[in-house]
């Protein structure tokens, strides 16, 4: 059971998340408190319209160890922002809004849509994901019981 303090739920470094409404369960998440936005690795981006919307078509790879495994997802497109990554390169991403999942608590998250396939983790857990939720302990890793 995870430990909370003035109701926030204590992290550490490396936590397993569920994003329910893409069908995602037990990924690996880097809680990044430089990062800003939470951003995912996808493949196969593609843009398109419908009913007037913009919407996007991207494939996931919930483990990292078997990416043979692959799960195709859609989501309505949220925002568009021009974010600059870790190296200083900055990049146009998509943006979606869907519900993110630690322990037993769920909230709803903005989630950057990148190709993070020279990266170690698929997903990072940025500042405004956290805000008012957690306290990050960066010794640990795995702390929340899903």
């Amino acid at each position: 059971m995870p430990k909370f303090i003035e109701d926030k739920m204590i992290i550490g470094n490396l936590e397993l998340c569920s994003l329910p409404e893409l069908g995602i369960h037990d990924l690996e998440v880097r809680i990044d408190t430089g990062a800003k936005t939470s951003s995912l690795h996808v493949d196969n981006l593609q843009r398109f319209r419908r009913d007037g919307k913009v919407y996007v078509q991207y494939d996931l790879h919930p483990d990292i160890y078997h990416l043979e495994q692959v799960v195709h997802c859609e989501s309505l497109v949220h925002d568009s922002r021009r974010i600059k990554s870790s190296n200083g390169d900055s990049e146009q991403r998509c943006v979606i809004q869907t519900l993110f999942r630690l322990g037993d608590k769920e909230w709803p998250i903005e989630i950057t849509l990148s190709n993070r396939q020279d990266m170690t983790y698929m997903m990072l857990l940025g500042r405004e994901a956290m805000i008012n939720r957690v306290f990050v302990d960066p010794s640990r890793t795995f702390i929340v019981d899903n």
